[in-house]
């Protein structure tokens, strides 16, 4: 795939907004709940606390409504000028209804069509490529993008190989035609299907409708083959990484930051490494929230916001369930 046209009008991000739940749920606190310790979570994982949504009559998107009037807020933007909302995610308040419909209806969207995303982790990055082609296409003006998770609802707290690494949390972009000539640059993706078997929720889709037996054996909690993960993720994160620099051109000097989903930081620190990046160059806030799926990109534009400058060069990776990945390159367009 080629270069997206730079005849073409250029969606740019022009805003972002964040949410993360008050409660803390630290390596101390899952100590108590599993067989687990603070250096061993740290040393495989690099995280320290996640943040949880206890309330169990508050869903994905409760939190995707909070980062979208977050964002409305700091840039005093309208609701009623949206044209679409785009919710990536896991774990939707509910099946067949689409979150996205509802939380454009909440924030007061009321001209906005909305449809949800699922591309597990790489969800967020899938989206910002879904709603840049909707800008550039000339048919649409403001996008509304949400990466937003619930991961705690799915995740069994008995099992600590998974328990340690998720947390809840949604982030937000605004993407919109600009003049500045900055914006959504190139993008390339991949997915390999034969992923499913290494990291999945089994049943409560066609294949295992939920049964009393789906239940009794704990088929819909999140399943996760580590190892296979740790190394397919290292490995074509940094492929699609280095496709991305190589055919823009771009390297350590001319690079901003490195955005790379917050899955574990060991598998951060492999792939900077790799495409010769030093660590002040990488956005990372994973020791404070862990792996919160669709949320992580949003979260990190969130956290870095006032860092950036217009014309900053950014390059994204991502790796989620499916197996689905792919990196992409934006220029910054605005100052905080």
């Amino acid at each position: 795939m080629n270069s997206i046209n730079s005849s073409l009008k250029k969606a740019a991000i022009i805003a972002v907004g964040a949410y993360v739940p008050e409660d803390k749920l630290t390596n101390a606190d899952l100590e108590k709940m599993v067989d687990t310790n603070d250096d061993w979570i740290v040393a495989r994982t690099g995280i320290k606390e996640r943040r949880i949504l206890k309330d169990p009559n508050k869903g994905t998107s409760f939190m995707a409504i909070e980062a979208a009037r977050d964002l409305f807020n700091k840039k005093n933007i309208n609701p009623k000028d949206i044209d679409a909302v785009i919710v990536a995610t896991i774990t939707p308040d509910m099946n067949v209804a689409a979150t996205a419909a509802y939380v454009a209806s909440e924030i007061g969207a009321e001209n906005a069509f909305g449809f949800d995303l699922q591309a597990a982790c790489s969800g967020f990055l899938y989206g910002m490529s879904t709603a840049a082609s909707m800008i550039a296409g000339g048919r649409y003006k403001k996008v509304l993008l949400l990466g937003a998770d619930k991961m705690s609802s799915i995740v069994d707290y008995t099992d600590r190989t998974t328990c340690i690494i998720f947390g809840d949390g949604a982030g937000a972009v605004l993407f919109e035609n600009n003049d500045s000539g900055y914006g959504w640059e190139d993008e390339y993706f991949r997915s390999d299907g034969s992923g499913r078997a290494f990291l999945n929720i089994k049943a409560g889709g066609s294949l295992f409708p939920t049964s009393e037996q789906t239940l009794k054996d704990g088929m819909h909690n999140l399943y996760q083959d580590g190892k296979t993960v740790f190394k397919y993720a290292v490995s074509e994160m940094t492929n699609v990484a280095e496709k991305i620099m190589h055919r823009n051109g771009l390297d350590a000097a001319n690079i901003a930051y490195f955005v790379p989903h917050q899955a574990n930081k060991r598998i951060i620190d492999a792939i900077a490494k790799r495409v010769n990046l030093p660590n002040e160059q990488v956005m990372s806030n994973i020791e404070y929230f862990g792996n919160t799926t669709a949320a992580t990109l949003p979260l990190l534009l969130n956290d870095y916001e006032s860092k950036l400058s217009p014309g900053d060069r950014l390059v994204f990776a991502a790796f989620g369930g499916g197996f689905t990945w792919g990196a992409a390159y934006l220029t910054w367009a605005y100052n905080n």
